[in-house]
């Protein structure tokens, strides 16, 4: 098995910020075992492995220990490898995955992502989430994967020290806790998966698009 190995840090203009994820370039797809050890080995929150199709690709995301229905911070990365290295005349690409076709389109600021919004309903919250959050909730949702959580406060999320062993028990890939922004920020978001190998993801695009 031949492969292209790239590391790059997105959401960000700044060295050694941003969210780091690995890209790994494959003519095919090996069998998933082989693509959760790669993954593993990476260890970073996600890789994503995409593979030509046509004029498009396909795509795939493996934390260390899972693979993942969807990853934005690992699609971005993989659309700039895509339009920065390979193809760096082309204006947009399609990534074909579990969730979807999924579009990157260059702008004048970097790059926009077309990714599907997944709706949450009001939910009821699972037995010791509240604690595990220190307590103090506002509201609970559901988006079919995580539970969304509302605290009073952007100053609140920010403080937070959840309890990630509990968390890592709750029936959810995991929870993404918000709060209204102040200043400049619409909102506030931080995300807890540990069951999934990630104790928290620095960036996350996928859940910003719930």
């Amino acid at each position: 098995m031949q492969a292209r190995l790239f590391q790059l840090d997105a959401f960000t203009t700044r060295r050694f910020t941003g969210n780091p994820a690995a890209v790994m370039l494959l003519e095919t797809y090996p069998d998933d075992r082989t693509l959760q050890a790669l993954a593993a080995e990476n260890n970073l929150a996600e890789t994503a492995f995409v593979v030509p199709d046509g004029a498009d690709f396909r795509i795939r995301w493996f934390t260390p220990t899972v693979e993942v229905p969807l990853c934005g911070h690992a699609t971005l990365a993989s659309a700039a490898v895509v339009l920065e290295r390979l193809e760096p005349a082309r204006e947009t690409v399609v990534f074909h995955s579990a969730s979807g076709p999924l579009t990157v389109r260059r702008s004048k600021r970097g790059y926009v992502m077309d990714f599907p919004a997944r709706r949450c309903a009001p939910a009821e919250a699972p037995a010791g989430l509240a604690a595990a959050l220190g307590g103090s909730v506002e509201e609970t949702l559901w988006d079919g994967f995580n539970f969304v959580v509302r605290l009073a406060a952007a100053s609140d999320v920010r403080g937070l020290s959840p309890n990630l062993a509990a968390i890592a028990e709750m029936p959810c890939a995991g929870v993404i806790v918000t709060a209204p922004g102040d200043g400049d920020h619409d909102c506030v978001s931080r995300y807890f998966a540990p069951a999934k190998g990630i104790p928290e993801d620095p960036v996350t695009g996928a859940r910003i698009a719930r």
